[in-house]
C-alpha cells in the first residue's frame, strides 16, 4: 500500500470515528456530575463572597453601611472611604504611600532572600549526603509546627542583646522583621524545593560538567531554570506570610510609625467611639490589590509549582 493510500485511509477512518454517534451517559452518571457542577459552584461562591462583600462594603456610603436594611448590592456608589484612606493620614506626617512601600520593601526583600537561600539549601539536602542531614529535614518540619507567636519573645530578647552588643540596629526599623520574615519562610520553601531539586536527573549536571561548565554556570543555567516553577510556587507562600503579617511589625517597630506596614494602619480604624467600617474595608481592598498582581504575574508557573516536584524527594 503506497504513503497516498494509507493517508487516505486514515482519513476516511477518522471521519468514521467522527460521525460515530457518541456513547449516551446513564442518568446517574449525570446526576453526579450535577451533583459535582454544584458542589463547585457552592464552594466558589463561599470563597467568593467575603471578598465581594469586603468590596461592596468600601464603595457603600457611611448611612448605607450601617443601616438595618441591608442589600447585597449597594444602592449608592461612593470613593468617599477610599479617600479618607488614601489621602487622609492615620499618623501625623506618615501617609498611606509611606506604609504601601514599607510594605512592599519589607515582603519583596524578605521573598528574595528567602528564594535564594532556600534554593541553596534545596541543593545542599536534596544533591550531598553529609551528616545530621536527616536530623536537619526532621528540625525543618518541626519548625513549621511552631507558631510564631510562642517564639515573638525570645526573638525580642535576642534582637535587643544583637543590638547592645553590636549596635545593629534590629528594632524600630524594616531591618529586623525582614529577618524574621525570612526565617518564617525558609522552613516550607526549603521542603518545597528540595522535591524539585531532588526530580532533576544528575546526568544533565554531570554532561555539563564534563563540558567544561563551571558550577556557577550549572547552577544558574541547568537547575535553575528547571526548578523556577518550585521556586515561584515557594515565592507564592513567602509573600502572602510577610504581607498580611501583623503581629511581629507591631511587636519589632513599637513606636516608630514611620516604619509601619499596611496591616498595622487597619488597627487605627478602630476607635473607642466606633468602627470605621467603610475606611476597613477600602483599605482592605488595597490591601489585596498587590497580591492579586503578584499573582498575575507568576500564575504560568503557579500551577506547575504546586504540582510539580512531589513525585520524588
Amino acid at each position: 500500500m503506497t504513503a497516498t493510500a494509507t493517508r487516505a485511509h486514515r482519513a476516511t477512518r477518522a471521519r468514521s470515528a467522527d460521525r460515530a454517534p457518541r456513547r449516551r451517559r446513564s442518568p446517574a452518571a449525570r446526576l453526579r456530575s450535577a451533583g459535582l457542577y454544584l458542589a463547585g459552584t457552592a464552594v466558589l461562591l463561599f470563597s467568593v463572597f467575603p471578598v465581594y462583600w469586603m468590596v461592596a462594603t468600601a464603595v457603600r456610603s457611611q448611612g448605607e453601611i450601617f443601616s438595618r436594611d441591608q442589600s447585597v448590592f449597594p444602592r449608592t456608589l461612593t470613593t468617599e472611604h477610599f479617600d479618607r484612606v488614601v489621602n487622609g493620614e492615620l499618623l501625623p506626617g506618615v501617609s498611606f504611600w509611606q506604609f504601601l512601600v514599607n510594605s512592599l520593601t519589607v515582603t519583596l526583600g524578605s521573598v528574595a532572600v528567602a528564594a535564594l537561600l532556600s534554593l541553596l539549601a534545596a541543593v545542599a539536602v536534596a544533591r550531598f549526603r553529609f551528616r545530621l542531614r536527616t536530623a536537619f529535614i526532621i528540625l525543618l518540619m518541626v519548625i513549621q509546627m511552631v507558631p510564631m507567636e510562642a517564639m515573638i519573645i525570645s526573638i525580642f530578647i535576642n534582637f535587643r542583646r544583637i543590638q547592645d552588643g553590636t549596635g545593629i540596629t534590629m528594632l524600630g526599623n524594616l531591618t529586623g522583621i525582614l529577618v524574621v520574615y525570612t526565617a518564617v519562610a525558609l522552613p516550607i520553601t526549603i521542603m518545597m524545593l528540595r522535591g524539585f531539586v531532588a526530580a532533576v536527573p544528575k546526568e544533565l549536571e554531570e554532561a555539563a560538567a564534563i563540558d567544561g561548565a563551571s558550577n556557577a554556570v550549572i547552577f544558574w543555567r541547568i537547575l535553575m531554570p528547571l526548578v523556577a516553577p518550585g521556586l515561584v510556587a515557594a515565592s507564592i507562600f513567602a509573600f502572602i506570610t510577610a504581607w498580611n503579617e501583623f503581629i511581629v511589625a507591631l511587636t519589632f517597630l513599637g513606636r516608630s510609625t514611620d516604619y509601619y506596614t499596611l496591616p498595622l494602619t487597619l488597627s487605627y480604624y478602630f476607635g473607642r467611639t466606633g468602627t470605621e467600617w467603610g475606611a476597613i474595608m477600602a483599605a482592605s481592598t488595597l490591601l489585596t490589590i498587590p497580591v492579586m498582581v503578584f499573582f498575575l504575574f507568576v500564575q504560568r508557573r503557579m500551577v506547575s509549582g504546586l504540582t510539580m516536584g512531589a513525585v520524588k524527594g
